[in-house]
């Protein structure tokens, strides 16, 4: 992969995948412009615990995605953009979805018209399978109907369409990765691996969760960074539509039930209503088939969901400090 030299702009670089995706992009000797959402301690989130080699080489931009003038400035001479930048806890698109609105569709068109007006050489765009909703068919496939069970999967779908009509309108060189379920070391608890895993790190004997039937194609963050690699070189994939999964998916409950024998702990499970999402908006099943990705981009993931757990387990493990398993996030 011809990475070194080349200069590209991550936004989201502050985030779970985005730092993955960053330090990656170092380690493959290219020129990386990290957007960072701005904050007066000049933090750059999961990025300000990177190597110092890595944070030296960083051209860091400290902004907000929904300032066009700012974007289109961040977007001049990139040849690729990695959109990530974006607002994902689905319960908080309960609360604030006009946020989500701003942030995931307008911050997209910025992105869009930034790297049209720069000409840059490609731009990838961050989706998510939870626009499918609860699919009528599985696996999933990227022609699947879209469905928008959430204020989060409606701006996201908005979002994936800027994205088709820019490409089809101005000839923008866009690739749209939708990944499934992203996990691994650095993510959130507004997400339920990590929920679960620092409560029985913690100790708890009854673990607070929401349902537990919906099911979930699960992909280590590892092996997502190593498919949006892949969509920044790969040639003729411009317009695509392209998921990343694993076409594995296990229950809520299954999931908890692994992590236990990962860990070695025993512990019940007690639902909280709070957890639960409204019943029209909950997602059932979520399974890829990730026969296109594996076609156009030669992907295809390596880590195993027990492999994967025991990793974010440790990594977790080591930063318990930065976690409160006490707390309902959303």
């Amino acid at each position: 992969m011809n990475w070194p030299g080349r200069k590209v702009l991550v936004t989201g670089a502050d985030g779970f995948i985005g730092s993955h995706l960053a330090e990656r992009l170092v380690a493959l000797g290219a020129d990386v412009r990290a957007f960072c959402f701005y904050n007066s301690n000049r933090s750059m989130g999961w990025l300000d615990g990177a190597e110092p080699a890595v944070k030296k080489s960083l051209d860091v931009r400290l902004g907000d995605i929904r300032d066009a003038r700012f974007v289109e400035e961040a977007c001049k001479g990139v040849d690729t953009v990695f959109h990530l930048a974006a607002l994902i806890a689905i319960p908080y698109s309960y609360h604030a979805p006009e946020s989500f609105v701003d942030t995931n569709v307008k911050g997209t068109l910025n992105i869009l018209e930034g790297a049209r007006r720069a000409g840059c050489r490609r731009v990838i765009q961050t989706s998510t399978s939870e626009v499918y909703g609860t699919p009528s068919v599985l696996p999933i496939r990227e022609t699947h109907p879209l469905q928008g069970q959430s204020p989060y999967s409606a701006s996201k779908i908005a979002a994936d369409k800027l994205c088709e009509a820019y490409h089809c309108s101005f000839g923008l060189p866009v690739v749209t990765l939708r990944p499934f379920n992203t996990y691994g070391p650095r993510q959130s608890t507004r997400a339920v691996l990590p929920t679960l895993l620092v409560q029985l790190l913690a100790g708890k004997k009854e673990v607070k969760l929401g349902r537990l039937d919906p099911k979930r194609d699960l992909t280590f963050v590892a092996d997502t960074v190593e498919g949006f690699i892949r969509a920044g070189v790969n040639p003729g994939v411009e317009g695509e539509t392209i998921q990343l999964g694993t076409g594995r998916a296990v229950s809520i409950g299954e999931l908890f039930d692994a992590a236990c024998r990962v860990l070695g702990r025993q512990a019940g499970v007690v639902q909280e209503t709070q957890r639960i999402r409204p019943e029209e908006s909950e997602v059932m099943a979520l399974l890829s088939d990730p026969s296109k990705a594996k076609a156009l981009l030669k992907w295809e993931p390596k880590v195993e969901l027990e492999e994967g757990l025991q990793r974010t387990a440790s990594w977790l493990e080591k930063h318990m400090g930065l976690y409160d398993p006490d707390r309902y996030h959303v």
